[in-house]
């Protein structure tokens, strides 16, 4: 695996680990600081609490994601970062760039994909 590309993947990682993390940080401050409200419309009250449960999914599936990045980070750390955990073959340069958190060859992801669905 070329020393650039994996570079270029750590640093990408490092972006995205950064930023969900910031939401997260952004989320627990928001739902921190809000004043219980008393709302005299159920309608408004429903809102809020919809809102509340959207962002909480959003930021669940962030922590996922945050998961897979310390994953991948990892694997860059003890180099085996691109090499597919199905077959043990090595994952294609474009798909580590395009998805670097990937720890699949496409040939793989794609069987894998057709078993979620049977």
């Amino acid at each position: 695996m070329d020393h650039d590309v994996i570079e270029k993947c750590r640093a990408e990682l490092q972006s995205q680990l950064d930023e969900l993390l910031a939401g997260a940080e952004r989320t627990v401050v928001d739902m921190t600081n809000v004043e219980e409200e008393n709302f005299p419309d159920p309608t408004d009250r429903a809102s809020l609490e919809s809102n509340r449960n959207f962002t909480l999914r959003l930021r669940d599936r962030d922590r996922k994601l945050v998961a897979k990045i310390k994953d991948a980070m990892k694997r860059i750390d003890s180099g085996t970062f691109g090499i597919c955990d199905g077959c043990g073959g090595e994952i294609e340069e474009k798909r580590l760039i395009a998805r670097p958190v990937t720890s699949l060859c496409i040939d793989c992801k794609t069987v894998a994909e057709e078993e979620e669905v049977k």
